[in-house]
């Protein structure tokens, strides 16, 4: 008997018992349910939730596996056991020894956030007697992606845990949340545990612990994980040339460096027509607007050198989406298809307000220079609201036109 068969065998001998959710979606996960639709008033297509949560998924591997070498490429740099590497194809970077740092530190947040995660979605599955939703499979992979390497799995386990109960399940489940659940537990672990998510030495693998033998009387040089927002922001010299910064060759989340990964990952997104292209350009728009205002205000000389937002106002407009996570919040984050605008106008309306919302955050917050998930769920809880005024303001049109045809 194949293992196609004992799956199906499974499921009729729980069909209709508590337990049927969980076969039921291991049976899926590797063939197609056996229902379809019949009916003539249906449009027949090859995209189903999983296949659509895959394609996302794919578009992120490249940023995972690269957030891979550079974290071991990271530590390494920064005791010095290895030079800076020349350009995206360096040979200090692409190594066995930085993959297998990154590797053992990595794959332990995938392996924690898949497991809590789908652990709490088959529970509520099986309570509430419903099929395993998909919605997960995007999150899991996201979650890993936007924390920094060292983060203890306890902690993100407690996240992830919130995150989903309720950023999700308390709103209906896998379509019928408001917020995007990979920035609610991300948002969650910076309130609830600021010091790992926040500073300079929680970007480099070994920082922290090397910072606290130091503290404690141990002869050890210490390992500064500086991020270059972080630089700005205290008006230090950046010791990162532009493509490094392009490339992902800097500290940071473990997938949000590689701004050239996003790039390719966002135009995979626009011609599998899963993301939205409206929303990542305005999103860059919104930055880059955003980003000129504070540079004309460093060239009216209205804020002087010696502001503490000095560093960040005076950052060329266009260098912010190469410094932060911008880029990576416009094409994973912002895009997502529950959360966000759903009329047209509105996800220009939407997309814009992030991107100049985040720039807003970053600068006037030094302390932590980096707004992109406040920005992004803040407008989560506006979108409604946008669209509501969108589709207003066409119904007023139309009745407007209507009345001139009567009169």
């Amino acid at each position: 008997m194949g293992l196609k068969s004992k799956l199906h065998t499974l499921k009729e001998k729980y069909k209709g018992k508590k337990m049927a959710p969980a076969f039921n979606a291991l049976h899926t996960f590797l063939y197609l349910p056996n229902d379809t639709t019949h009916g003539g008033t249906h449009i027949k297509v090859a995209d189903d939730l999983k296949r659509t949560m895959n394609i996302v998924i794919l578009a992120m591997i490249p940023c995972l596996i690269f957030g891979m070498f550079n974290a071991g490429y990271q530590h390494y740099l920064a005791l010095g056991e290895i030079e800076a590497a020349s350009g995206f194809l360096g040979d200090t970077f692409w190594t066995l020894d930085n993959f297998i740092i990154g590797l053992i530190k990595i794959l332990p947040l995938v392996i924690v956030s898949y497991g809590v995660g789908l652990g709490i979605e088959f529970l509520f599955a099986i309570i509430k007697g419903h099929e395993v939703e998909e919605g997960y499979l995007v999150t899991g992979m996201l979650v890993p992606l936007i924390v920094p390497v060292d983060l203890p799995l306890w902690m993100l386990a407690v996240a992830v845990a919130f995150g989903v109960v309720l950023g999700k399940e308390v709103f209906g489940g896998t379509g019928m949340n408001i917020l995007n659940p990979a920035l609610t537990i991300r948002a969650f672990l910076f309130f609830a545990y600021p010091t790992w998510m926040s500073g300079d030495k929680v970007w480099v693998h070994g920082a922290v612990e090397r910072a606290n033998q130091i503290s404690e009387g141990a002869a050890l040089d210490s390992i500064s994980g500086e991020t270059i927002l972080g630089s700005y922001a205290q008006n230090q010299e950046i010791a990162y040339s532009l493509a490094d910064m392009f490339y992902g060759l800097i500290p940071g989340s473990v997938g949000e460096t590689s701004k050239i990964l996003i790039i390719i990952g966002g135009l995979f997104l626009i011609f599998t027509k899963i993301g939205s292209w409206r929303i990542i350009v305005s999103t860059i728009l919104g930055a880059l607007v955003m980003g000129l205002i504070f540079n004309g205000v460093v060239d009216q000389g209205w804020i002087g050198e010696t502001s503490k937002f000095y560093g960040l106002m005076s950052v060329p407009f266009w260098q912010h989406l190469i410094i932060g996570s911008i880029l990576f919040g416009a094409v994973y984050m912002a895009t997502d298809p529950v959360t966000a605008s759903q009329t047209n106008k509105g996800k220009w309306i939407y997309g814009f307000l992030i991107g100049f919302i985040s720039i807003l955050i970053r600068v006037f917050n030094p302390a932590y220079p980096e707004g992109v998930f406040l920005a992004i769920l803040l407008m989560n809880v506006f979108a409604p609201t946008i669209d509501h005024y969108v589709v207003q303001a066409n119904v007023k049109r139309r009745m407007k036109r209507l009345k001139a045809k009567v009169a």
